[in-house]
């Protein structure tokens, strides 16, 4: 794929500052980064390193202390947190370690739940809940609720979920990490079939081998990007 002329994510001295206190954590320290449309990035780092702040920031999920995040060159920074939440809905699709899907649904009502909160009719909640199941291979499976299924199948709910609203980036933090190896590549080959697609993929790893499925390899500590790998 053509690299674009401007990246569809961009952090320029980004901060990030909590109050312990009296004390002042720095989980950023002026992170410099750029993702653009179509790149498949892998950002690694130890425990602490910073990884999860980042990835907060560039889902929206949070504001930086100081420094600019832009968002397909929209200025993000200080949003307000509803003007976010619609920049997520569209834009952003997540795929977390921990799954975070909701209990009393089913898999299918975790699945439409996105389009729900962008006012998506009935018809096209049907219609985009049908062709992702097919796609996780998940039909029969479609009204059993999270603690009904394996950590693999949640996972994949997780998946759909992130593709509900055709996002153009899927931010992924440790996708494989509450998984087996076997279910994990399945993982893995999802996002690489994303990737092929055209989709933007930005994944927080601490997995060395996991990272090498990306195109590049950002490697962050103490809350900066200390080296580049391709």
């Amino acid at each position: 794929m053509t690299k674009s002329t401007q990246p569809i994510i961009k952090l320029t001295n980004v901060w990030k500052t909590y109050q312990m206190g009296e004390t002042q954590v720095h989980a950023l320290r002026g992170l410099n980064l750029e993702v653009y449309e179509g790149e498949f990035v892998a950002i690694m780092g130890k425990s602490g390193a910073g990884k999860s702040t980042a990835m907060n920031l560039i889902g929206c999920l949070d504001i930086p202390t100081s420094g600019v995040i832009e968002l397909n060159s929209k200025n993000i920074s200080h949003m307000s947190e509803s003007s976010l939440a619609q920049i997520r809905g569209k834009t952003i699709g997540f795929i977390f370690q921990k799954f975070n899907l909701i209990n009393t649904l089913s898999a299918k009502e975790n699945i439409v739940l996105p389009l729900i909160f962008q006012d998506y009719s009935l018809e096209q909640r049907e219609k985009i809940a049908k062709k992702l199941l097919q796609m996780v291979e998940l039909e029969d499976r479609q009204n059993h609720k999270p603690n009904e299924l394996s950590g693999g199948q949640q996972q994949r709910v997780a998946i759909a979920r992130a593709l509900a609203t055709n996002p153009k980036v899927i931010l992924a933090d440790e996708p494989t990490g509450n998984l087996d190896s076997k279910t994990g590549d399945k993982v893995i080959d999802f996002l690489k079939t994303l990737h092929k697609e055209g989709k933007t993929i930005v994944m927080v790893t601490h997995d060395e081998d996991l990272a090498k499925v990306a195109q590049r390899i950002e490697i962050l500590s103490d809350g900066q990007i200390i080296k580049h790998k391709k």
